[in-house]
């Protein structure tokens, strides 16, 4: 187990689960915990991306170019 001070009701649980999702170890246990909440991250940081893209893509690009001549500035 890890150097993490922890109470005995908590270690009693960490085993549970620990035996009921048939690992060796609570280290190992622990690993896939942060590794599926990781993963579980990451796809929804893929999925807000995607939704930014469609957005993006679905600009019209003419419109966009007469806004750009519209500006105070040279483009």
């Amino acid at each position: 187990m890890t150097s993490v001070s922890v109470s005995y009701e908590v270690r009693r649980q960490l085993n549970t689960l620990r035996t009921m999702d048939g690992h060796r170890s609570v280290d190992s246990f622990l690993s896939e915990l942060i590794r599926a909440h990781k993963l579980a991250k990451m796809n929804g940081d893929l999925d807000e991306l995607r939704t930014q893209m469609k957005e993006v893509a679905d600009v019209n690009a003419e419109h966009l170019v007469q806004r750009l001549n519209l500006a105070p500035f040279k483009v």
